[in-house]
């Protein structure tokens, strides 16, 4: 256990002394959760404005750490060797993941307590199911880190970074995070339905406004959940 918990030191004092990491993770979704919450000027699909502004913030905040985060962290330790010297260490492949699995799982853990802080203080009050929103957490999670491996682990790490970057505007603007799904024009809303962010928001806003979540929003992210890292074991190359 000493490796592992060394190694997840290690990632968690780079994560923490990561300037661009820190403004992704917390910086942005905290910037958009009070300028549009102070604001009320999105569409929120015939509810309360921070009933579906919060949760789906906290979706946003799932994406920047499992996806963006980790997927520009780990493709520039997979180019320039650290991952394959690490590996071949006693902390071996599997600690390895495991360390920044636990480093993510934190730092959600800490967006989480601040968004909701933040969501608390700016009028909004949750009344849904506590369990259903962390199995809904841990889903996005297990979907959007495969997502994010997948990319460090096939393309170069400036592609990387472009790609998780790109990916991070286009599901926050069309993703059913900014805008609902409904609000949508009908073509794009059908393709944006099947993204693993609109199932992650739609459930979050549902579960946590004391709703039933449409069973198509838990099948496509049950679906990402395990695609994303099944993608990720088959294609990843760790040089």
């Amino acid at each position: 256990m000493k490796p592992l918990w060394a190694q997840f030191q290690a990632e968690t004092r780079m994560s923490m002394r990561r300037g661009e990491s820190l403004l992704v993770t917390l910086g942005i979704p905290l910037l958009l959760l009070v300028f549009f919450g102070t604001l009320d000027l999105l569409p929120t699909g015939g509810r309360e404005p921070l009933d579906f502004l919060v949760p789906s913030i906290l979706a946003l905040a799932v994406i920047s750490t499992a996806m963006v985060n980790l997927a520009i962290s780990t493709g520039f330790e997979r180019q320039y060797g650290v991952l394959k010297r690490l590996g071949t260490t006693p902390l071996g492949r599997p600690r390895l993941m495991a360390a920044k699995t636990a480093v993510v799982a934190l730092i959600e853990v800490v967006q989480v307590v601040t968004l909701t802080f933040v969501g608390l203080l700016l009028g909004w009050r949750p009344d849904g199911n506590v369990a259903l929103a962390l199995v809904a957490v841990l889903l996005g999670t297990s979907a959007f880190a495969g997502l994010g491996l997948l990319m460090a682990g096939t393309l170069r790490a400036e592609a990387t970074l472009a790609v998780a970057n790109g990916s991070y505007i286009v599901l926050l603007l069309v993703g059913g995070i900014a805008v609902p799904i409904e609000s949508l024009p009908a073509g794009l809303g059908a393709v944006a339905a099947l993204t693993p962010s609109a199932g992650l928001a739609g459930v979050l806003v549902a579960v946590m406004g004391g709703e039933a979540a449409p069973i198509g929003h838990w099948v496509v992210l049950a679906i990402w959940a395990i695609a994303g890292p099944v993608a990720a074991v088959r294609w990843f190359r760790w040089e």
